[in-house]
């Protein structure tokens, strides 16, 4: 028999690019299902880095969903919710809790834009935390009671606020920026 097809021969369409396969899909629609497991179990691996390392301070993850064309839902974005919010009154702990928080942003193989942005975020909070810390520790080295850590409101000059200040902008927080304005001018330009 010759290999043109005949209305009256029965013919194999097995390898045919449109026949379907024992799944009932077509070769178009298995490959779509295939990059649709690749990108779920991506999804998955990537907010669940960032929920695992955030420990107390993330949620669970939260998944956007498409159905493929087997039927089945596949991940294909998502998101963890992540407390950012400074500890008030305790720089000591804002420090250690934005520490977890960009390690927790920045978990991922891959981070995302908003990832960054995230850790940029905690970076800042970590900067002021920092600050208050030097503050907190000019007024209390003055003999200063723990009340107001304002140099001016408490009536002392200022020169001892002024050089940890100084000293803070010297000295770069775990390879930041010296001081925050020029971070910030960045991200503006």
């Amino acid at each position: 028999m010759d290999s043109e097809l005949h209305p009256n021969v029965t013919h194999s369409f097995a390898r045919l690019p449109w026949a379907e396969s024992a799944s009932g899909l077509t070769k178009e629609e298995q490959a779509r299902v295939e990059a649709l497991k690749r990108r779920d179990a991506e999804v998955r691996a990537h907010e669940q880095a960032h929920a695992t390392v955030g420990g107390p301070y993330a949620g669970a993850p939260q998944y956007e969903y498409e159905r493929g064309p087997d039927g089945r839902r596949y991940a294909v974005g998502g998101s963890v919710a992540i407390d950012v919010t400074p500890i008030s009154g305790d720089p000591e702990a804002t420090i250690a809790k934005m520490e977890v928080v960009k390690r927790a942003a920045l978990a991922p193989a891959e981070p995302s834009a908003a990832d960054r942005a995230v850790a940029r975020q905690a970076d800042r909070h970590m900067q002021e935390a920092r600050a208050e810390l030097l503050r907190q520790r000019a007024a209390g080295g003055a003999g200063q009671d723990s009340g107001s850590h304002d140099p001016a409101s408490s009536g002392r000059s200022g020169e001892g606020f002024a050089r940890a200040i100084a000293a803070y902008a010297a000295a770069p927080a775990g390879g930041a920026a010296a001081s925050p304005a020029p971070a910030l001018l960045r991200q503006i330009a």
